[in-house]
């Protein structure tokens, strides 16, 4: 991809790396402990999407914006599958080299990653996507490196559907866990950036509007948690 960054969108993407190297080592208590392990689910409902790919010993998976590597590691557990993950974030790396060293993990940016065309059978994301400077040139990038017929899945924050439900949830998101994630990590600064990414990120229907503008078919997404988080995945296209 020989897009550039524009001068906003680079210092965007220097803040978000600096950011996440500051809370690397905290980041997994974090995840679990405020999403009251909720997210280990959603993990695995990934899994099970790309299931059939995952049987496949031919197969080859590429997790972007990998974290400290808890998709890329589901996604190999009783895999056939080659699974590579790949994080522009070293210190996050280095906390999922710690945690499963047999996963080849690659530093590189989710907006211009180091892979050759029509190479991955299938392509993850998971909370990645809304910490990119252009989500649709992310998108974009991912559907680069798919095979004609690999899929991309995307696992993301998203709108709660019932009202109730929602401004509940944004009472906690907005609230309750910057100042939990402020004093476990040392970073409020991080635990506001969450809630404010999430609220600008694209709702259910918009992303995968936005996913089939950059050539994927057989877009659908679920709601996971009543839409704390949604599931979506599409198919690029021969």
């Amino acid at each position: 991809m020989d897009r550039v960054l524009t001068d906003k969108e680079a210092a965007h993407s220097r803040a978000v790396k600096e950011m996440f190297s500051g809370i690397a080592r905290r980041y997994d208590l974090l995840n679990h402990v405020l999403s009251l392990n909720i997210d280990k689910g959603w993990r695995r409902s990934v899994r099970r999407e790309l299931a059939d790919v995952l049987a496949c010993p031919d197969s080859l998976v590429l997790d972007v914006a990998c974290g400290t590597g808890d998709l890329a590691i589901e996604l190999q557990h009783d895999s056939a599958a080659t699974v590579i993950a790949t994080d522009f974030c070293r210190p996050m790396l280095a906390v999922a080299r710690d945690k499963e060293a047999s996963i080849p993990y690659v530093e590189a940016d989710a907006m211009k990653l180091s892979f050759p065309d029509r190479i991955f059978d299938a392509v993850t994301i998971a909370f990645g996507l809304r910490n990119l400077p252009h989500h649709a040139d992310g998108i974009a990038e991912m559907h680069r490196i798919l095979k004609p017929g690999g899929r991309l899945v995307i696992l993301e924050c998203s709108k709660p559907r019932l009202p109730v439900f929602r401004q509940l949830y944004e009472l906690y998101f907005s609230t309750v866990l910057p100042r939990i994630g402020g004093m476990v990590s040392g970073s409020r600064g991080a635990y506001e950036y969450l809630p404010d990414s999430v609220s600008k990120f694209p709702d259910q229907k918009t992303l995968a509007t936005m996913m089939e503008t950059a050539g994927l078919t057989s877009v659908e997404f679920q709601n996971l948690t009543g839409g704390i988080a949604a599931l979506h995945s599409g198919t690029k296209s021969g």
